[in-house]
């Protein structure tokens, strides 16, 4: 009898992501590079915990959403302003993260709900000082920490090298992404 390949079997709906069962399965070995089946189990492992991160990002957008009028990450900007104002969207950008075009738009939307205020600097007059208004302040006390605030605590408490570690595989695995969205 000619031997012959098993095929791959695919799952035709996965399994519910959750970070502790992807990261208990990454723990226990599975996310270790290894080839053929062990490979396959890494790589799973890996998507597991992709998965596990995105869908708290959904769940917690959604969540703020509906509690609070406001989208995730206009809730991360609130909370980042609660800590202190800041002296320009650069600031803002950087303290959440991402780049100034999108924090723009952000807290353009957080200025027209009258829960983010824009004044000149007493200094600098082209330079513009985001803070809270009270409504932000108080909008901000009732809600809960933001999924991207529970990542980067959570990020703060890996050792130096699981972190270098994280940091190097999650972008040569953001490198590789690049070009291929359109490919599906």
């Amino acid at each position: 009898m000619p031997a012959t390949t098993p095929m791959p079997q695919r799952r035709s709906s996965p399994p519910r992501a959750t970070a502790n069962g992807a990261a208990r399965r990454a723990r226990n070995g599975a996310a270790r590079p290894t080839n053929g089946a062990g490979r396959e189990r890494a790589v799973s492992a890996v998507v597991d915990c992709i998965r596990a991160i995105v869908r708290e990002l959904r769940v917690s957008s959604r969540d703020a959403e509906q509690r609070l009028g406001i989208h995730g990450a206009q809730l991360y900007a609130l909370q980042q302003l609660a800590d202190g104002p800041a002296q320009s969207l650069a600031e803002l950008a950087a303290r959440t993260r991402t780049d100034s075009s999108s924090v723009s738009v952000v807290v353009s939307r957080l200025v027209e709900r009258g829960l983010v205020r824009r004044t000149p600097d007493r200094d600098d007059r082209r330079r513009i000082v985001l803070a809270l208004t009270p409504a932000g302040r108080a909008l901000v006390k009732r809600a809960p920490r933001s999924a991207h605030e529970r990542i980067s605590m959570a990020a703060q408490t890996l050792s130096t090298r699981d972190f270098d570690a994280l940091a190097r595989g999650l972008g040569a695995l953001a490198k590789g992404l690049d070009g291929h969205a359109d490919e599906e």
